[in-house]
């Protein structure tokens, strides 16, 4: 095999994949993208058995502009085409190996390891109600290059792009099914927009693999909800993880894939991305501002409110302060109590984080996730929350008043003490300094004069 020379440009339109005319659409980034080694829908929902191994080969071959001859590759590809998949599976499978000829004889071998490593590691980690690590990488990435939805064992590269969104109204949305992620749940989506939108525009950011909640996360639907239950408890905890990781984050404000057309009462709606529960874990320091038109459509006074609260927010999770994060979720807002105790548990940073259960209660939840905090942490919650709990352990804080009672923590907050476990899981013992007697002062003597 050879390279005949650089693999050819190929366009992908919006309206060759949609329908839509480009000048209806408000993000230009979402008109067209052009670029080396990207399929189009069409070619991707093609079936390889209707291609034949022909078919395949020719396409694969043209696409990467190589030269394999059938003879030489002729049991790799037999091997795809038996699963029964399309082209764009067994592209997004092949297309990482194909210009290396010794990894791609192999490349059965290789993936078969990979994909026994990965699901070793997603058991191991899994240890009762705890999982062991923060450091979990998705179970599902998006490859743009294929458009398809693919194992994170395939791949190659560690550091995916992240999309974050703010969730329109259920009214605003559909549920639909795509071939991206092999018709396995529906995909919510803004009725004005479509993935094909945002597919192309991530292309234009030079994004190869990307993560979206709704696409590689298991959505509720029709079928599998055994399935969702057993991957959420370990996939939802440690979606931070994929955003602490990402190349670069594409935040949508106004919905996904939506233009960025903010009025003055979007701040006030539980849909403000500012104000949902979830995205707190996923602003990163250098975020894309997703929705660009090309035009001020914005107010000066919403955009300089805008402009605040995103610097606001970069600052606050640069500092990083555990209870001020908290006190952050105070005002956010979920479809279910709970979410708002789970959007706190991958900024905590803990050695081990509690599991998602959904049918677990906020203030349950809340005690698992004390329980599993360092020494120190629990040590601010004993200092800043002064009151008694409603649990098991007087001493904590009850998740009702951690969401009521705004904290303000110093920058240099330190304390040569810490809050510790026992082998007896409903006991905790302090060690450090205590207060045997003090004299205040002006309080330090009895008045001896009466009031007037």
């Amino acid at each position: 095999m050879q390279m005949v020379g650089m693999p050819p440009e190929i366009t992908i339109s919006a309206f060759a994949e949609t329908g839509q005319v480009e000048s209806t659409i408000p993000v230009l980034k979402q008109w067209s993208y052009t670029g080396k080694c990207v399929i189009s829908s069409t070619l991707a929902d093609i079936s390889c058995a209707d291609l034949g191994v022909y078919g395949v080969l020719k396409k694969l071959n043209s696409i990467l502009n190589t030269s394999y001859t059938l003879g030489s590759i002729i049991s790799v590809l037999n091997f795809y085409l038996a699963q029964g998949i399309d082209f764009g599976t067994a592209y997004a499978y092949l297309s990482p190996y194909w210009n290396d000829t010794q990894r791609l004889y192999t490349i059965q071998h290789n993936l078969r390891v990979k994909e026994e490593e990965d699901r070793d590691m997603r058991k191991e980690v899994l240890a009762h109600d705890r999982i062991t690590t923060w450091a979990v990488p998705p179970r599902r990435m998006w490859d743009l290059c294929a458009n398809q939805v693919i194992p994170y064992w395939v791949v190659p590269s560690e550091h995916p792009w992240g999309i974050s969104h703010a969730w329109v109204d259920e009214r605003e949305r559909v549920d639909m099914m795509t071939v991206i992620n092999g018709n396995e749940w529906p995909v919510p989506m803004p009725k004005d927009t479509n993935l094909d939108l945002i597919w192309i525009k991530m292309l234009n950011h030079g994004a190869e693999y990307a993560w979206l909640d709704v696409l590689c996360l298991w959505q509720e639907g029709r079928k599998g909800k055994h399935l969702h239950k057993d991957e959420w408890k370990l996939d939802v905890p440690t979606i931070g993880y994929v955003y602490e990781e990402a190349y670069c984050v594409v935040c949508y404000f106004n919905g996904l894939g939506r233009p960025l057309h903010l009025t003055v009462d979007y701040f006030e709606s539980n849909r403000c991305w500012f104000r949902h529960a979830w995205t707190l874990q996923e602003i990163t320091p250098n975020p894309i501002i997703g929705g660009k038109t090309g035009d001020d459509m914005m107010e000066d006074g919403v955009q300089r409110r805008f402009n605040e609260q995103l610097t606001s927010l970069r600052e606050m999770r640069k500092q990083n302060m555990a209870l001020t994060l908290m006190s952050e979720m105070q005002h956010r807002a979920s479809t279910k109590p709970l979410d708002k105790v789970a959007g706190v548990v991958y900024l905590l940073q803990t050695d081990s984080i509690p599991i998602y259960d959904p049918d677990q209660s906020a203030a349950d939840a809340w005690e698992v996730l004390m329980d599993a905090m360092e020494p120190m942490l629990r040590t601010l919650l004993l200092f800043y929350y002064p009151e008694f709990g409603k649990g098991k352990k007087c001493w904590q804080p009850s998740w009702e008043h951690v969401m009521t009672n705004r904290v303000v923590v110093p920058s240099s907050a330190f304390f040569l003490a810490q809050v510790n476990q026992t082998d007896d899981p409903d006991a905790d013992y302090y060690i450090g300094y205590h207060i045997e007697l003090a004299h205040v002062q002006g309080f330090s003597k009895m008045q001896t004069e009466s009031k007037p």
